[in-house]
């Protein structure tokens, strides 16, 4: 009877130490666990740069684009200094908002920041004003000397006087810009382009002539042969 109740004893204390040795094994997993996937601030800054946005300023003024395959498609120019956010890009065009304007601009005409997201805020209720309704003259067309007096205005305060009479005049010379040639021809008919690396050639197609255009600098033109 003192041999069974030894032996049933012995049995009890081996069964507490090794659920004693399982439960001290489980505290050092756990303890592994957490010093190989800690939570490091490297992560906590990745998660913070998804509310920032990036921003293209424009270096020199660049055209405006509403489609990327087809340059004839331009919406304006906008100048320098000029700042939009990015929506999308490829190695040569980006896709950007400006204002209420969306298009595309060439890539090595900006330089690309980051810029922190708006902070979203609820308007202030502001007290009803009564509306005065007011009559507003009637603008009269300007006749058209008047417009072509404007339009030198607006060319001369761009380029200076002997370049916008050129302007004026319709004319076009080697190493004027392509911005140039908007003011002066207008938007060509057609544009087929070609990039390599860096370079980027246009040929602009007019009525009777043809432009080759290399990186928005005029090189060369001649008649189109029927």
């Amino acid at each position: 009877m003192n041999k069974l109740f030894i032996s049933i004893l012995f049995s009890l204390s081996a069964f507490a130490i090794n659920a004693q040795e399982n439960k001290t094994d489980l505290l050092h997993e756990l303890e592994k666990d957490q010093a190989v996937n800690p939570v490091t601030e490297q992560q906590s800054d990745a998660v913070m740069d998804q509310d920032l946005i990036m921003i293209a300023t424009l270096k020199s003024a660049t055209r405006l684009f509403g489609a990327k395959d087809d340059l004839t498609t331009v919406i304006m120019v906008l100048p320098p200094g000029t700042e939009m956010e990015i929506l999308d890009s490829d190695s040569t065009y980006l896709h950007v908002i400006s204002e209420d304007y969306e298009g595309y601009i060439y890539k090595h005409h900006a330089v690309i920041s980051e810029a922190p997201l708006p902070v979203a805020t609820e308007p202030e209720m502001a007290e009803a004003e009564p509306i005065i309704m007011e009559e507003k003259p009637v603008q009269q067309a300007q006749p058209v000397q008047q417009r072509q007096v404007s339009r030198f205005t607006y060319l001369e305060n761009k380029y200076g006087s002997n370049m916008a009479a050129k302007l004026m005049a319709g004319k076009i010379w080697k190493g004027m810009s392509a911005e140039m040639i908007l003011d002066s021809w207008g938007n060509p008919k057609k544009i087929n382009r070609i990039i390599s690396g860096n370079v980027i050639k246009e040929e602009w197609i007019f009525r009777n002539t043809w432009l080759y255009i290399e990186n928005d600098i005029l090189a060369e033109w001649g008649p189109i042969r029927n």
